[in-house]
C-alpha cells in the first residue's frame, strides 16, 4: 500500500469515528439525561485524536524512518516526505472542519512557532494556561458563535517523544527552547455543536 494510501486509510477511520461522536453529541446532548454529557463526547474525541497521533507516529512514521523508505519532516509537501504527526493532526482538522458538522480540532501553544498555531480567543488562551498548569484536567465550557451553542475543551498536549522536543527546541522561529519529554506544548482544542 502506497503511503499516500495508508494515510488515507488512517484519517478516513479517524474521521468517521469523530464525525459520528459529532452527530451524536449535535443531535442528543443538549440535556445531560438525554443523551451524553458533552464533557464525555469531548473526551471520547480527544481519545480518537490521541490514537490517532500514537498510531501515526508509531506505526507510519517510525517504520518509514526506520526501513529508510521516507522520513516525516515539516516541509513535507516539497520534499516527497510524510507529514509530522502534528501536521497531520492540523490536517485532519482542516478536513473534519470542511465537512460541515460543526466538530473541529486543532492544535494551539502559548509559545507557537507559527503564529496561527496561537490561541485565537480568551477562552483558548486561559484555557492553554490552565492545562499548562494542570494537565490532568481539561479546560472546558460553553460558548457562543452567532447564534449558536457550542461545547470547547483544551486537553494538554505533552511532548511525547525525543523528536517533539528537539524539533521545537531546535526550531529557528520556536519562542521557547527548553521542552523536555512530557513538557506540555500546547493544547489540543475541540469543538462541537450542542444543537
Amino acid at each position: 500500500m502506497s503511503r499516500t494510501k495508508l494515510c488515507c486509510v488512517l484519517l478516513s477511520a479517524s474521521l468517521g469515528v469523530m464525525l459520528h461522536a459529532a452527530g451524536f453529541a449535535k443531535s442528543q446532548v443538549t440535556e445531560e439525561e438525554n443523551g451524553i454529557a458533552p464533557k464525555m463526547v469531548a473526551q471520547f474525541i480527544y481519545e480518537v485524536i490521541q490514537a490517532d497521533r500514537t498510531l501515526y507516529t508509531t506505526h507510519v512514521v517510525e517504520r518509514m524512518k526506520d526501513h529508510d523508505i521516507v522520513l516525516a519532516v515539516e516541509a513535507w509537501r516539497t520534499r516527497n516526505a510524510l507529514p509530522l504527526p502534528a501536521q497531520m493532526l492540523m490536517l485532519s482538522g482542516v478536513h473534519v472542519k470542511e465537512r460541515g458538522s460543526g466538530l473541529q480540532f486543532r492544535l494551539a501553544s502559548l509559545w507557537p512557532i507559527y503564529e496561527e498555531n496561537m490561541p485565537a480567543t480568551d477562552f483558548e488562551r486561559k484555557g492553554l494556561q490552565a492545562v499548562a498548569d494542570n494537565p490532568s484536567e481539561p479546560y472546558t465550557g460553553i460558548i457562543m458563535r452567532g447564534d449558536r451553542r457550542f461545547f470547547k475543551a483544551v486537553y494538554a498536549d505533552k511532548a511525547v517523544s525525543k523528536s517533539c522536543v528537539n524539533c521545537h527546541n531546535g526550531h529557528l522561529q520556536s519562542p521557547r527552547r527548553n521542552y523536555k519529554l512530557n513538557d506540555v506544548m500546547g493544547g489540543i482544542i475541540i469543538s462541537f455543536p450542542l444543537k
